[in-house]
């Protein structure tokens, strides 16, 4: 019987400590990820957008982008972009109009029509008064890493602007550096999004995954035709 307890004890022992550094091997890869992209977040849009625009806008010259990334986060409806990517939207669209990349690259999840974020996003754009061939659309963005590999692969983008929030911006710089695309991150907060705790604990695994791919660097789930995103946008809507 103490033959068995003993067993089982080492056991538990055994477990607890493979949990233990489990955990300290992800957070060391989470703290590796975020510290290794700070530098290449340039700033956020806020209230003070003229501030912004006399600042970082200098830096974001410098980098002669091919495009402005805006990565999809959710609609509402058909046609109603989520809190998140309306703030994404707003701030692509602001850079664009302020002469940061000349095209705007939209990438997110369009994987059944109930949930089609290209197109809400798109519609979204176009009513902001972009040009319709300054657009182009990645209907196959289905992941952080999908969009990143995608845009050098199909649009053959060499270096961008990416927009999202600041917890998602490490994730995508670094995926961005590791598939030698050239990329900086204009974080898009605006407001305290409802269920950010349990999106930046999702967003933490997401970090330990995507590392892993970085080493492996498989291709994206779609391939495709190319769309230089030197050339037109609109051959990408597929409207």
């Amino acid at each position: 019987m103490n033959r068995i307890k003993r067993f089982f004890g080492m056991v538990v022992f055994v477990l607890i400590m493979a949990a233990a550094l489990a955990g300290i091997t992800g957070m060391t890869i989470n703290n590796h990820v975020v510290n290794s992209q700070k530098g290449n977040i340039l700033g956020a849009i806020t209230d003070t957008k003229d501030d912004f625009l006399q600042t970082e806008y200098q830096d974001m010259k410098k980098i002669n982008a091919d495009c402005i990334m805006i990565l999809g986060a959710g609609i509402i409806d058909a046609e109603t972009p989520s809190p998140m990517l309306k703030d994404r939207l707003d701030t692509g669209i602001l850079l664009y109009q302020n002469g940061v990349a000349p095209k705007i690259l939209l990438t997110g999840d369009n994987g059944t029509e109930e949930h089609n974020e290209i197109h809400v996003m798109l519609n979204y754009v176009k009513n902001a008064g972009v040009p319709e061939s300054d657009i182009f659309c990645d209907h196959a963005g289905f992941s952080t890493y999908d969009s990143m590999y995608r845009a050098k692969s199909i649009f053959e983008v060499e270096s961008c602007i990416v927009v999202t929030q600041t917890y998602h911006e490490y994730r995508a710089l670094y995926i961005a550096e590791k598939l030698n695309l050239t990329a900086k991150g204009i974080a898009a907060d605006q407001e305290r999004y409802s269920g950010q705790p349990v999106r930046e604990l999702r967003e933490v695994l997401a970090r330990i995954k995507d590392f892993g791919k970085c080493i492996v660097k498989p291709a994206a789930l779609l391939g495709g035709e190319a769309i230089p995103i030197s050339g037109s946008g609109i051959p990408s809507h597929g409207e």
